[in-house]
């Protein structure tokens, strides 16, 4: 049978698992709240960090004593070097609970108090709500703890969005004058190049970072300080100045007290904000692809344009067979990522008064958005993109059967005789070259000269 201890809230009397370290709020959280997923330990090991920063800041300034500040400090450093999974057995809490994130900053302050207190073999009693909490509320310390995890996230999505930038470009170098046909509305159009259509690529992707980096400082401004309603009640002066310059330290972030506080409890605009970039980078992930998989359709009917890397069997039934797995498992990421940004903008609005009540569904929501990107990008780059290569028969091919080409004619002999030779083509199986030399209008030098394809990519334009 499982041994049990008993512990006293204001509430009354909890059982307790016997050897967990948490005490009676974690408890009733954890019976009264099962759905969903864990908090996110990034989040755990932000507001483990916070706490430290936070009994070092009540020390200096004298509001606690040193002996019990630094064995808040031990504890709290002995959790921080645990791995996440030994980690996650004193922090069982799930994400839907209450709205402030309360229930998870209690789980924290009494794992802290108990681990304290066992550290000083119960000579001192480090107590959850009046030592390890001095001088915060779940209401600014967890928004602080959102916005420090988000920061973390973003820097990893950008290191790994910038990977993708620049191995595109170096196939957009390499492919520079490989001319292949173009389409516009799933039809025929004029020819570029792939260097030029990667080139596309790379600058939605550049414009996303672009976004990320002007949004990002929005998350430095942290709700640190305001306490229970964003007046600071019950924080000494300079506090939240002490905490976010050692938070800032820890984590090499220019973390800011400089916010309104009742802005930093009540509104998750920011969060809100950085989301919609990832949104837009999901978009344009989405895009690009769908554009690589579609090229690389086949190997025998479809474009057969691109071929890419066989990473694993495609098919149990189909010898053979390559899929674009990674294509698929990016898009499926950005499609949660669409979702994930409804959840997060539906949640950003609850600012009841002076507190927004959905903050971890808030910060759950984007870090998974911010982890999707993250991992499927640095996938689908070293997986996909380093090993792609291109059909330049299959492309040549394409382009010489096109009859789009015959927009070079145009400037020649008029949109109207241009639109007749190509409709005749189509009409009786020629070859545009066929079909312009049989119109009279063109002979067949002036055609080899006019229809160039490389030519008309203009890919030596200045």
């Amino acid at each position: 049978m499982t041994e049990y201890r008993e512990e006293e809230d204001t509430l009354g009397t909890v059982k307790i698992p016997a050897e967990a370290l948490w005490g009676p709020q974690t408890e009733r959280s954890r019976n009264n709240f099962k759905a969903g997923s864990k908090m996110p330990i990034e989040i755990i090991r932000a507001l483990i960090q916070i706490k430290l920063a936070a009994a070092k800041a009540n020390e200096e300034l004298g509001q606690m004593p040193k002996e019990k500040t630094d064995l808040i400090v031990k504890a709290a450093n002995q959790l921080l070097d645990l791995s996440d999974e030994d980690l996650r057995k004193d922090f069982p809490l799930v994400v839907f609970q209450t709205g402030s994130g309360t229930q998870t900053n209690m789980n924290v302050n009494e794992v802290l108090a108990h681990l304290a207190t066992s550290l000083s073999n119960g000579e001192i009693t480090i107590l959850a709500n009046d030592d390890v909490n001095h001088g915060q509320s779940s209401n600014d310390i967890f928004p602080t703890a959102m916005n420090v995890t988000a920061s973390v996230a973003v820097n990893e999505l950008k290191k790994s969005l910038t990977h993708m930038i620049d191995e595109l470009k170096k196939k957009q170098a390499e492919f520079w004058k490989v001319v292949k046909i173009g389409r516009t509305h799933l039809q025929d159009a004029t020819p570029l190049t792939f260097g030029q259509e990667v080139s596309g690529w790379v600058s939605m992707l550049e414009h996303d970072l672009e976004f990320i980096d002007s949004l990002e400082p929005t998350l430095y401004k942290l709700a640190m300080g305001g306490t229970a309603v964003g007046t600071g009640l019950n924080a000494a002066p300079h506090f939240s100045e002490k905490i976010i310059d050692i938070v800032s330290k820890a984590y090499d972030l220019p973390f800011s007290d400089k916010e309104n506080k009742f802005y930093g409890l009540a509104a998750h605009s920011g969060l809100n904000v950085v989301h919609g970039a990832f949104k837009s980078l999901a978009s344009d992930l989405m895009k690009i692809a769908n554009d690589i998989r579609f090229l690389a359709s086949g190997p025998r009917a479809g474009y057969n344009e691109l071929n890419i890397p066989a990473n694993e069997p495609g098919s149990s039934i189909m010898p053979g067979k390559v899929n674009p797995t990674q294509a698929e498992a990016i898009t499926m990421a950005a499609a949660r990522v669409l979702g994930n940004d409804v959840t997060v903008s539906i949640a950003a609005s609850q600012g009841n008064f002076e507190m927004n009540v959905y903050k971890p569904v808030i910060i759950l929501a984007f870090l998974e958005s911010a982890n999707l990107l993250t991992e499927t990008m640095l996938g689908f780059t070293d997986r996909l993109i380093t090993g792609l290569t291109v059909n330049k028969v299959r492309m040549e091919e394409l382009v010489n059967n096109s009859l789009m080409t015959v927009t070079a004619l145009s400037p020649h002999i008029g949109y109207h005789e241009s639109a007749k030779i190509a409709q005749f083509a189509e009409k009786n199986g020629l070859t545009l070259k066929e079909a312009a030399l049989q119109s009279g209008l063109v002979n067949e030098e002036q055609f080899d000269q006019w229809v160039d394809p490389l030519a008309m990519t203009n890919i030596d334009r200045k």
